[in-house]
């Protein structure tokens, strides 16, 4: 049940349930999709890529070839489980369980979105079997480790979209001008703000409350200050950034 702790264990003070689930699901690349096989009925588990819509509900670039797209097609509930990595033991690390509805959608933004945090997927993007799916999210059940699990609903975690259209009808060209014009400040965001290496990041994706960092495997997730929903509004949250990345610097 969205919002109840397992067992109603009392959360440690220091554990944020919704940073760590919004953390986690715009940062992580590949997750375990779970489907509902369409022979057995079973739960059947396999690795996908994973992007994210403006809101953060997963999108997923796969094949009607692959046993889980025609389990989809049958039966579209379905998880998939975001996990951290890291030294040690893999229980030690955060991870993220999405469940909800997959659906195919073709709207042109989530494929671009797909493609700029996994661009090598262009390789076989264009191929007539594949297509867009995005899940309609029911909610969410964080395990940050030991004593620190919730379950979230969709709108404690999800991005609010409602007055922003003009900040998403400008995310594309502003992604573009500002890995072509401001690379500098973009690796400022990932390296002193966000905690990433030293490497060639981009901006992949935007949104009213962060941007979408990428360098090669490594991603991070740079929230906004405050809630952001036009234009002018990024150019001066984005300038404010930068001054505090470069005095940090």
């Amino acid at each position: 049940m969205p919002g109840r702790l397992p067992e109603n264990a009392k959360l440690p003070e220091d554990f944020d349930p919704v940073a760590g689930a919004r953390r986690l699901l715009r940062a992580t690349r590949a997750g375990t999709l779970a489907t509902n096989d369409r022979n057995t009925g079973h739960p059947f588990g396999s690795l996908v890529n994973v992007a994210t819509t403006p809101d953060g509900s997963p999108v997923l670039l796969i094949s009607r070839l692959a046993t889980h797209t025609a389990n989809l097609e049958r039966d579209g509930r379905a998880s998939i489980l975001l996990a951290a990595t890291g030294k040690g033991d893999p229980l030690a690390h955060p991870r993220l369980t999405v469940l909800g509805s997959l659906v195919r959608d073709d709207d042109p933004v989530l494929r671009r979105r797909f493609l700029a945090r996994h661009p090598k997927a262009e390789l076989y993007a264009g191929l007539p079997d594949f297509s867009t799916w995005r899940m309609i999210v029911a909610a969410f059940h964080l395990n940050g480790g030991f004593a620190r699990a919730a379950d979230l609903a969709p709108e404690e975690v999800l991005t609010d979209l409602s007055g922003a259209d003009e900040l998403l009808a400008a995310e594309e060209s502003a992604i573009a001008h500002m890995n072509q014009d401001h690379a500098e400040a973009v690796k400022l965001y990932a390296t002193v703000l966000a905690g990433g290496p030293e490497a060639a990041w981009t901006v992949t994706g935007l949104d009213p409350d962060g941007l979408d960092l990428a360098a090669g495997d490594h991603t991070r997730r740079l929230p906004f200050p405050e809630r952001i929903t036009t234009a002018a509004g990024l150019r001066t949250v984005l300038k404010r950034l930068a001054d505090a990345a470069r005095s940090k610097a």
